[in-house]
């Protein structure tokens, strides 16, 4: 007899404190279950029940095993319910949580395609550059851009992050400008502040080896990435951004790339989807993490490069 079956004639047997009843409810005769709890004992060298000619009662270290498999046995039939319910249809509420420029310029086009390859799952996205626990807000799926350490997490790397110098392609000089120190500081620039902590990013990098950090004299200063680059796109400065907010602009051929920075020394940078660690993933999420995952490869960007790199491939 196989150890699952042992467990739930003894599971079935705390319940009755009788063989006999325990082998109506399994189809069996009480030999059968005898042996099987007998056998059970054997394996563990522990006796599990008191006998006697009218019941059978726990003993101490039958209480805590039946506790146990008690849990076991609960666990196993709501995963199996989870997953006889995904396999049926692919429906329920998504939860999602994105950064405010890349969800809009590279997610919010492909949510729109979801919607209509999976009708049934209702999204219910949320817009922000904040830090949200995903746990205690009950956010399904996540994407963020940096370093990712929390363990209860998951985090699957979407792209790396390439840093852009960019100008406006009304710009007369734009070929003409060298990436130094002394030539970049003599430039309006647009620079980003961070609505968490309202300072601003700095402009400090690394090109072909070397450090360039500039003060400007003249700036304008904004919150939101895609106000950067529609500032810069209209000639206002010389603007520095991750890649994914340049895409768009330099598509339209209203930025032009005049650098692009040496790769950042942190490795595990990027941007990631995030989701909880379960044993079993629920089936809208995996299908939305897959659809994701599909449709930035077919932006041209892995975890190893963006479009960036495939453009110049």
């Amino acid at each position: 007899m196989d150890k699952f079956r042992a467990l739930t004639l003894f599971s079935t047997t705390v319940k009755t404190e009788n063989f006999t009843e325990t082998a109506k409810r399994h189809a069996t005769d009480p030999s059968t279950v005898s042996k099987a709890i007998k056998r059970l004992e054997e394996q563990l060298g522990l006796q599990l029940f008191n006998r006697s000619t009218r019941q059978l009662k726990l003993t101490s270290a039958g209480k805590r095993y039946a506790k146990t498999i008690e849990e076991l046995l609960l666990n196993l039939k709501m995963h199996e319910e989870e997953l006889k319910q995904d396999s049926l249809d692919i429906k329920g509420n998504l939860k999602i949580n994105l950064p405010v420029s890349y969800g809009r310029q590279y997610i919010l086009p492909m949510l729109c395609k979801f919607r209509e390859a999976y009708p049934q799952i209702q999204l219910d996205v949320h817009f922000s550059d904040e830090y949200m626990d995903m746990i205690k807000e009950s956010i399904d799926i996540s994407i963020r851009s940096g370093t990712i350490s929390d363990n209860r997490l998951i985090a699957q790397k979407l792209s790396p992050i390439r840093f852009v110098l960019c100008i406006s392609t009304k710009a007369d000089i734009a070929n003409e400008i060298e990436i130094t120190q002394k030539c970049l500081a003599t430039f309006p620039w647009i620079l980003f502040r961070f609505k968490q902590t309202g300072k601003t990013m700095p402009i400090d990098f690394a090109y072909k080896g070397k450090r360039i950090r500039i003060e400007p004299s003249s700036k304008t200063i904004v919150d939101d990435g895609e106000a950067m680059a529609e500032f810069c796109a209209a000639n206002a400065g010389i603007a520095l951004m991750p890649h994914f907010i340049a895409k768009k602009w330099v598509s339209n051929n209203q930025l032009k790339v005049i650098a692009t920075l040496d790769e950042s020394n942190t490795i595990d940078s990027g941007v990631y989807i995030i989701y909880a660690k379960r044993e079993h993933l629920p089936q809208r999420r995996r299908v939305f993490i897959d659809f994701v995952k599909a449709y930035i490869e077919a932006l041209g960007e892995s975890p190893q490069q963006t479009w960036l790199d495939s453009s110049t491939s």
